[in-house]
């Protein structure tokens, strides 16, 4: 649905993006995480043709973003950081505006209107002036807007800033509602909107794609966490004799008891646990708990800030 290739965009001398790639595929959650400052929302205005690139090409759907713009946007749904909402108007006066724009033809309107007033939850508010609404609500007519005319890609730009926690919970659940008919990629800074809906995840840092992964993928490390009654004699000379191991850290579990993480090289992909079980086994150790160690998703971001 998205392909991004070499994408590099300069303000004077401020350099805003460099040299960004990455695709997004049809049906997916994508989410576009990073600082403020960061790019996200000068890739944004690219993807949607707002904004020209000074390298790079993006295209969508198939179509090159800067020789078929109007085709292009004509398949996107875009809410921008501020939704372009009109204050004076009722919510059914605006959306009515929307799909003229949208050339959504007259017989169809009354349908497409109801369609995206049902999605949102908007029922109830229909004949109310935008400027009398909640931030929240207005912030659903933004979304009615941008999936008004059913577009095949749903572009968000930091869709719960500003929202109180009930009203972010109702955001998250209208964009699960909307993505299974849309493909969507939405930037944050909040990193619990990436884990509470994303498929996958793209981290821009200074300007740069520093991590793209599936989530799932991004967070499971080679490393193993072993926990003890006590710790026997040789216990550290033996984990560290084990292939592929290449550190061992030792700390204290939550309950207070002897624990150690044991670092892995990238290569192993099964992880060292069943090498280790094998281990306790025959030492006989006083096992509580062995598992995998998996990183947050917090820190993966702060590592990845502090190599900045």
């Amino acid at each position: 649905m998205i392909q991004v290739s070499n994408l590099s965009k300069w303000y004077g001398p401020l350099q805003a993006l460099r040299e960004v790639s990455f695709q997004v595929d049809e049906g997916e959650i994508v989410g576009l995480l990073g600082p403020n400052g960061a790019g996200k929302t000068t890739t944004i205005k690219i993807l949607t043709g707002y904004l020209h690139p000074d390298e790079g090409t993006v295209r969508i759907g198939g179509l090159d973003v800067l020789t078929h713009t109007r085709e292009v946007q004509a398949i996107i749904g875009y809410l921008p950081e501020n939704a372009p909402l009109y204050p004076e108007l009722s919510v059914q006066g605006y959306l009515k505006m929307i799909a003229d724009l949208r050339q959504i033809p007259p017989d169809e309107q009354l349908e497409r209107i109801a369609e995206a007033v049902q999605a949102v939850g908007l029922e109830d508010q229909l004949t109310r002036p935008i400027g009398q609404l909640s931030k929240g609500y207005r912030q659903r007519v933004g979304l009615a807007q941008a999936i008004l005319h059913r577009p095949k890609l749903l572009i968000l730009d930091e869709p719960t800033l500003g929202l109180d926690p009930t009203q972010v919970l109702e955001v998250r659940r209208l964009i699960r509602r909307l993505a299974r008919d849309s493909t969507v990629l939405f930037s944050t800074h909040i990193l619990s909107e990436v884990e509470a809906l994303c498929d996958r995840v793209i981290i821009l840092m200074n300007g740069q794609v520093r991590a793209d992964s599936r989530l799932s993928e991004l967070a499971s490390t080679p490393d193993a966490i072993v926990v003890l009654e006590s710790v026997p004699a040789g216990l550290e000379a033996s984990l560290r004799s084990l292939p592929g191991v290449r550190a061992l850290e030792p700390f204290r579990s939550a309950d207070g008891y002897p624990a150690f993480r044991v670092r892995g090289s990238p290569s192993q992909e099964a992880g060292l646990c069943p090498a280790i079980y094998r281990l306790a086994r025959q030492e006989n150790w006083p096992l509580r708990e062995l598992r995998r160690d998996v990183r947050t998703l917090e820190t993966i971001f702060n590592q990845l800030v502090a190599t900045a």
